[in-house]
């Protein structure tokens, strides 16, 4: 483990890419992660000391083919196929415009320079901050930091073995350094894919820190 406060989160080649830290996946939400809102703390602490600050946020129409409440006599967490693949449902979360897809009112989200808006698709999921979940439909993300000359990434917020790790793992494919802070992460859990994706992560060549750098 490399030691603290080297990681060097305000180089300009490096952004810091917060995902999906909203309501509805904090305590009391609609798609709650066990203590989600934890993470607000030490994300504002490593925005404070980053020059290059990006956010993903779920941003789902009314009846999306996700949602268990669309597909009858099924029920949260069950799994359908769908054309891209298989698709766990969910309850209804972050609908557009609700105070549930609203970033956590602690959040420093004045300093996002680019919020990156993903499952607005009524007919496709989209967990990674790059592509949605068919892989392929691009969500311009890329496109934004190769302009910059961003080539390394940290990421942050929820949850871990989701929107997280898909988001890094496209990271590391796509050719980014990629670091994720795992104190500023939580993870839902589903049947060991934390410990799946962990695994996957750590073989991707995916940077997987213990502490929050700053």
């Amino acid at each position: 483990m490399r030691k603290q406060n080297d990681a060097n989160l305000g180089a300009s080649n490096t952004a810091l890419l917060v995902i999906d830290v909203q309501n509805d996946f904090c305590p009391g939400g609609h798609l709650a992660v066990e203590a989600g809102d934890i993470v607000v703390g030490p994300i504002n602490q490593m925005i404070a000391g980053t020059q290059n600050v990006v956010a993903t946020q779920d941003w789902h129409p009314h009846g999306h083919s996700s949602f268990a409440s669309s597909h009858p006599d099924k029920a949260p967490f069950d799994a359908i196929e769908m054309p891209y693949g298989t698709q766990t449902l969910w309850p209804d979360h972050c609908i557009q415009g609700t105070k549930g897809a609203a970033f956590h009112k602690s959040l420093q989200a004045d300093a996002f320079q680019m919020i990156v808006r993903k499952g607005f698709r009524q007919a496709i999921d989209s967990y990674s901050a790059f592509f949605e979940n068919d892989h392929k439909t691009i969500t311009g993300l890329d496109g934004y930091l190769r302009n910059r000359q961003i080539d390394r990434l940290v990421l942050a917020g929820l949850a871990t073995d989701y929107c997280v790790a898909f988001s890094a793992l496209d990271a590391a494919s796509l050719g980014y350094k990629v670091a994720v802070v795992l104190p500023a992460c939580r993870a839902i859990d589903l049947e060991g894919s934390l410990a799946a994706q962990i695994t996957a992560m750590g073989n991707a060549g995916i940077e997987l820190l213990e502490y929050v750098p700053n």
